[in-house]
């Protein structure tokens, strides 16, 4: 399957100079090119940007890294990213602009959940099977409360923020963004409404004018670019939670017929059961490996209408029961030394 590559913010050498960083010794531990930054467009698939943020955290060597890097960031002339945001009227905004082409610079979602007296924005990683590098969530959380108090010059704190392992040490975290963070499912920050509409006190419609049509060709060519089988993978981790894994309402969801998915899925070599299976096996293993869920609730997760379904399932993609999966683990790796190691 055809993997993308998301661009390199080019401020990077920039700010990790001023973090005392050597970026060689980033690109190194890495595995990446040493001219990686002096390449036109630097771009990286979703193994090798994860591998990078990892190689940041091992270079920082200290869990202040995320703090300070945002520190760094506030005092950069320019940032892509950061400055198309602030373009934006409020935060409500910056953060639904920031949703369409997130894409195209991380291998991951902004889902942007509008409530009477809430915004909700919450991440979702495009590579369920890759997990996170913790800094990067912590970093992406940030960058949301962050880019509230650049763009209003106001303190604004969120109103709640969820994280699956909240960043340690959790006191200089919280008392940055001026609330606890919770330990739940998935990763949000949520803001007040009334907070979300503030005027952004560096809105720039003109600006945002000149970045746009650049943003929207570059998206159309990512979509271009994706598979169908890729499209389905991509649909299908969005909806297996909610049980959403009909091919008719999949096919829906893309603009397709079912005649036509089905048809595009043949050309490629593969069908609609072959690619949720191979997502529902990948899901599986990243669940029981990296968490601690237990398997029923993995089952739903999956979209399976009761566990004994996934039990089968399960023992026909690998010949194995969840449980022996588990007990395969060595102990440094599993769940429970992961959320030891993140307290």
């Amino acid at each position: 399957m055809e993997q993308h590559a998301y661009a390199l913010d080019m401020s990077w050498p920039a700010l990790l100079k001023e973090l005392g960083i050597r970026t060689a010794n980033v690109l190194r531990r890495a595995e990446l090119p040493e001219d990686l930054f002096a390449r036109p467009s630097a771009r990286l698939d979703s193994a090798a940007y994860f591998r990078f943020w990892e190689a940041l955290e091992a270079e920082a060597g200290d869990g202040h890294f995320v703090l300070r890097l945002y520190a760094a960031l506030r005092s950069e002339s320019f940032s892509p990213p950061l400055f198309a945001a602030l373009c934006s009227p409020n935060l409500l905004s910056a953060l639904q602009r920031l949703s369409q082409y997130k894409t195209l610079v991380a291998p991951m979602r902004l889902d942007v959940v509008e409530g009477r007296d809430v915004v909700t924005a919450r991440l979702a990683w495009l590579d369920a099977t890759l997990p996170p590098p913790s800094s990067l969530v912590a970093a992406e959380l940030l960058f949301s409360v962050g880019l509230a108090r650049m763009g209003t010059h106001e303190l604004i704190r969120p109103s709640r923020i969820v994280a699956e392992a909240p960043p340690t040490p959790a006191a200089a975290y919280e008392k940055f963004l001026g609330v606890p963070i919770r330990r739940g499912k998935g990763h949000s920050v949520s803001f007040r409404r009334d907070d979300a509409l503030k005027p952004f006190l560096s809105s720039n419609d003109a600006m945002w004018a000149i970045f746009e049509p650049a943003l929207r060709k570059r998206l159309a060519e990512l979509d271009a670019s994706a598979s169908t089988a890729e499209r389905v993978r991509a649909t299908l981790l969005e909806g297996l939670p909610s049980g959403n894994v009909a091919m008719d309402s999949v096919a829906r969801r893309l603009a397709l017929s079912k005649r036509t998915l089905q048809r595009r899925l043949e050309d490629e070599g593969t069908s609609y059961q072959a690619v949720l299976r191979v997502t529902r096996e990948a899901l599986a293993l990243h669940y029981l490996e990296r968490t601690s869920l237990p398997v029923t609730e993995i089952a739903f997760l999956l979209g399976f209408e009761e566990p004994n379904s996934f039990f089968r399932a399960f023992s026909e993609w690998t010949g194995r029961t969840p449980e022996t999966v588990r007990q395969e683990i060595p102990p440094q790796h599993g769940p429970s030394a992961r959320a030891t190691s993140a307290r």
